[in-house]
């Protein structure tokens, strides 16, 4: 019998009843394909590898992170629940030391919901991620955390929930977003407050092949994660990269994720995107598996694989290098002063939620503080809902800025200019 290396708990949910019409590529046979891809190559028969069921996560979960200005019911479904829940379980897995490793493979995905949230965007409306790692810190303590984000389109929602956070280390290696949804991840885009230099975005060209994702993980992301040293590491594993993929252009192959899945060795993955239901994804999950259980792999290859036809040219390479090396540098010298405590930073956004057509507009604002992250709050209004207003106090929030959250929530709650006025206070007295 073969025995994995490290035990490996895989947790599956395919969504049944979750799709944005029946032929839209992220539907549920995304997953429905990998499981028989699975189950014919006799995974569930290696000794270290098991199968779990999800959780179903509670409302209370999904406010620990987000600001959900939109109606509750109509936005998060039970499906919603479920793929949350799925990755709350793997780490469950992995936190009770049930198992060494944790894959959620799940749908719909997540990492482009953000911090507030309208509607649905990119196909999602809560940050599966998000929710998993705040669970985990609301059991286990402030954990620090790296999320690698490898998915094709850069992970926005990821990135603007962990925007300020110094605990949380948020690196997107991605197709480059002058030529992908959502347009952003550029390497100027750094963190904000306590949290600058711990945004890492990789804009790859299109036609980055295994070689040029690789050369980015071992040239940039290994040695950033090195010198941050989390506790514990997320893969948002999108699988969207793939040189079959029908909405992107990049050019990564089952054994290039399967390679960087064992040199990245993430703590626990989270699928995210992927619409090659039949040429990549039982292909590329299969290689993922069989790489964080640390199992051979070798033969896990696409019909077609022809790793010749697929190699940049060499000014790509460069380009490629090039952009590794620039990401390097912001990360070790963000070149952004720390804001002088007690000022309030602010920034302006405008949010288009494709997939509900909603045009929302933000005004975001953290008191900067030399003791904890400072205490966050977004003003929301869209193009579906009048005005509301968010208030975070941190995990590690000092007691200034727990007494001006509160201050805040209050005093807009009695001037009854707000539809919502949401408290998120992550470090409760009592």
């Amino acid at each position: 019998m073969i025995c994995a290396a490290r035990t490996t708990g895989i947790v599956f949910f395919p969504a049944f009843d979750w799709a944005i019409s029946p032929t839209h590529p992220e539907r549920e046979e995304r997953l429905l394909y990998t499981y028989d891809q699975l189950a014919e190559e006799g995974i569930f028969d290696i000794d270290g590898i098991t199968e779990a069921k999800p959780d179903v996560v509670g409302k209370e979960d999904i406010e620990r992170v987000h600001f959900l200005f939109a109606d509750f019911d109509r936005t998060v479904t039970p499906s919603h629940l479920v793929a949350c829940g799925g990755a709350v379980k793997a780490a469950r897995l992995v936190m009770e030391k049930r198992v060494e490793k944790g894959a959620a493979l799940v749908r719909p995905p997540g990492h482009h919901a953000m911090k507030s949230v309208q509607g649905n965007r990119g196909f999602c409306a809560v940050n599966n991620e998000a929710v998993m790692l705040e669970w985990i810190r609301s059991h286990y303590g402030p954990i620090r955390t790296a999320i690698v984000d490898t998915d094709c389109h850069h992970g926005d929602g990821t990135q603007d929930i962990y925007w300020y956070d110094p605990d949380t280390l948020y690196i997107s290696v991605h197709q480059d977003g002058r030529t992908l949804y959502p347009g952003s991840g550029f390497p100027d885009e750094k963190g904000g407050g306590r949290g600058i230099g711990k945004t890492v975005n990789i804009p790859l060209p299109p036609g980055t092949s295994e070689e040029g994702f690789l050369h980015a993980l071992e040239h940039t992301i290994l040695p950033i994660l090195e010198d941050y040293k989390p506790d514990l590491v997320i893969n948002s594993a999108g699988q969207d990269n793939h040189y079959t993929d029908p909405i992107t252009n990049m050019r990564f192959t089952a054994q290039g994720y399967a390679r960087l899945t064992e040199l990245l060795n993430p703590d626990i993955v989270v699928l995210e995107g992927g619409y090659s239901i039949q040429d990549a994804l039982p292909y590329v999950n299969l290689g993922i598996i069989l790489a964080l259980a640390g199992t051979d792999y070798s033969h896990v290859r696409e019909p077609d694989y022809d790793p010749d036809s697929l190699r940049e040219d060499g000014e790509t390479r460069e380009y490629i290098k090039a952009v590794c090396d620039t990401a390097l540098r912001e990360y070790f010298v963000p070149s952004v002063p720390l804001p002088e405590p007690g000022r309030f930073l602010e920034r302006e956004k405008r949010i288009y939620y494709d997939t509900d057509c909603i045009t929302e507009h933000q005004k975001e604002s953290i008191l900067a503080c030399d003791s904890c992250p400072g205490v966050r709050i977004i003003k929301s209004r869209s193009s579906s809902r009048p005005l509301s207003i968010g208030v975070e106090i941190p995990m590690k929030g000092c007691e200034r800025c727990r007494e001006e959250g509160h201050r805040i929530a209050g005093e807009s709650k009695k001037s009854g200019r707000y539809e919502k006025v949401l408290l998120i206070d992550r470090c409760p007295q009592g």
